[in-house]
């Protein structure tokens, strides 16, 4: 949700100012202090908590319009305590670069962190073709700590003993609750994951910087460092204050003749291209050919899932299936974009995606898998059947592999002086009850599900890839590989972010990048959100979840941005296993 008015902005932007020459241009702002959002609030009242942090995919969009426009001198990037992660750094430091081959920029920074790193920060600046830092600050870029904590004896203190079993060794996720140590496999793909990070860091700075590697590696192994030293080495440009840096701005990128100040600073995300013909061209995107995006954002589970509005996102594989579908039967749209942000999830739902990317390149559409963040395991399932997938050197991938278990809780009575019995009603009923433990045939059916999922994964996973099934094992196994090193070992395509992957879908498509319309999926209006679905087939449902009083007060509250907690007057429902 973009909550800013073209109308209204360029009304602002074009307020006299008393005792000042008047210019149209402006320079830009992005001010990471304040955040970026993956994706767009879902309710009014998160939207009203971030109306100064805008989305990635308007900042991507305002710099490639503003790259080009007579107006726009720069672009400012405040970069100091940046709470984005390394992935977004990325996506939008490609964005800043593509912009700063035509425009000046210049990041400023009160420090890069303080006595602590701050790598996403810093890896943003390099971005921008000056790099300020404030006289008191520090440039800390000290490399990647990661951290492996297992909870095993925690739950033995309290009485609950973890039952678990993984496919196969890198499986770590079933380690943090039922491992006593950690294995050398958990170990191994840890360090290669910190490695990889650093060293596409530092491949990062040494090219944007045009420094030399080892001199990179000296800083990190040196970090953290004094503005003068990260001067000397060549790692920031100038020491100087907000306002000297703003100063600077102002005198070096105004036009001859003219004058600009601080009425000339507009945030990026409150710009909009202007000039007698931008109405003209907005009718005339409207008749593009589209590029739809469907994103895939949360826990993947069956069903319907759970939008953001009412906690923690879900991908319900019933809705993400269902926009796939639109998208297939829209004659308008020429290729679509997967967007995927999620850890995994559910198996079957991760395959029930899988078949809907598969029915829609049937269908003449290319399909391009974007990861953003994580893309892990059951992500990576719901991506693979893509005709390419494009990941940020960042992003963590693969996990192809499966776990399953459960927590037996019985200890946990014991000591909380609960008295408890299980009655069941078939040999198989508590199969993952929590009040007992497995029997030798359960634990025997849970691995040959476990084998079964796994297969399945693998040589699937094998096709979609194009490589043999005995090439792609040892790369699943469970393993986690960051994008670059899964780019590496074909498990991805292409580096980079959302604009390399609508480049690669236009070209898959035959279609040309600036005569596009890119369209979220589905494109509804407010009516056909809210007006009940004829049937599962029609694009409307793919916005109304399953109506039970419970969800539809639910649904109530997401959308002014609250969440109702257990009442009194709840009762307790009956939990059939």
């Amino acid at each position: 949700m973009d909550l800013s008015s073209p109308l209204i902005d360029r009304i602002i932007s074009r307020t006299p100012l008393k005792g000042r020459a008047q210019t149209s241009k402006v320079i830009l702002e992005v001010d990471l202090a304040r955040g970026v959002l993956s994706a767009a609030p879902e309710n009014p009242l998160a939207a009203v908590k971030a109306m100064n942090a805008p989305t990635m995919k308007v900042l991507r969009e305002r710099l490639r319009k503003a790259a080009d426009d007579g107006d726009v001198r720069g672009l400012v990037v405040h970069c100091g305590t940046a709470p984005i992660t390394l992935t977004q750094a990325q996506e939008l430091g490609l964005a800043i670069a593509e912009f700063a081959a035509k425009k000046p920029t210049l990041a400023f920074a009160h420090g890069f962190g303080e006595l602590a790193n701050d790598l996403p920060a810093y890896t943003l600046a390099t971005a921008c073709k000056q790099v300020w830092i404030q006289p008191s600050g520090q440039v800390g870029i000290g490399g990647i700590h990661l951290g492996i904590t297992l909870a095993k004896g925690l739950l033995g203190k309290l009485g609950i003993d973890p039952q678990m079993s993984k496919r196969h060794e890198f499986k770590s996720a079933a380690d943090r609750l039922a491992a006593d140590h950690v294995t050398e496999a958990n170990r191994e793909m840890m360090q290669a994951i910190a490695n990889s990070l650093a060293h596409d860091f530092v491949e990062t700075v040494a090219e944007r910087r045009g420094i030399d590697r080892q001199q990179v590696w000296d800083a990190v192994n040196d970090s953290p460092l004094t503005p003068q030293q990260a001067l000397d080495l060549g790692l920031v440009d100038r020491i100087g204050y907000r306002d000297e840096a703003l100063a600077h701005v102002f005198e070096e990128w105004a036009p001859k003749g003219t004058e600009l100040g601080a009425e000339q600073l507009r945030f990026v995300h409150r710009w909009h291209a202007g000039g007698p013909g931008q109405a003209v061209k907005e009718i005339v995107d409207r008749k593009q050919p589209v590029v739809a995006v469907v994103g895939l954002r949360g826990a993947i589970v069956t069903g319907r899932g759970r939008p953001a509005a009412m906690g923690e996102p879900q991908a319900g594989a019933d809705v993400v299936c269902e926009h796939l579908r639109a998208a297939g039967r829209d004659e308008k749209v020429k290729a679509v974009v997967l967007r995927i942000d999620t850890p995994g999830g559910s198996a079957v739902a991760s395959d029930t995606i899988w078949r809907a990317v598969h029915q829609l390149r049937a269908s003449g559409r290319p399909v391009v898998a974007q990861m953003g963040d994580l893309a892990a395991s059951g992500g990576y399932y719901s991506a693979m059947g893509a005709d390419e997938i494009v990941a940020l050197p960042a992003t963590l991938t693969g996990s192809i592999g499966v776990l399953a278990g459960k927590l037996v809780t019985t200890g946990l009575y014991q000591k909380l002086g609960l008295v408890h019995e299980a009655v069941e009603s078939g040999e198989n009923a508590g199969f993952l009850a929590n009040d007992q433990y497995f029997t030798e045939h359960q634990w025997a059916k849970l691995n040959e599900w476990l084998d079964r999922i796994y297969d399945e994964f693998t040589h699937k996973a094998a096709a979609d890839r194009g490589m043999d099934h005995a090439q792609l094992e040892p790369l699943a196994r469970g393993r986690v590989w960051t994008g670059r090193d899964a780019q590496a070992r074909g498990l991805v395509d292409h580096l980079g972010g959302m604009d390399v992957a609508i480049e690669r879908a236009c070209q898959l498509a035959g279609l040309k990048r600036h005569r596009i319309q890119l369209r979220a999926q589905p494109a509804l209006g407010m009516l056909d959100r809210i007006r009940p679905a004829d049937s599962t087939e029609q694009p409307t449902a793919a916005s109304m979840p399953a109506l039970t009083p419970e969800s539809m007060l639910q649904q109530a509250a997401g959308m002014l941005g609250l969440q109702l907690q257990a009442g009194a007057l709840e009762i307790p429902r009956l939990q059939v296993r």
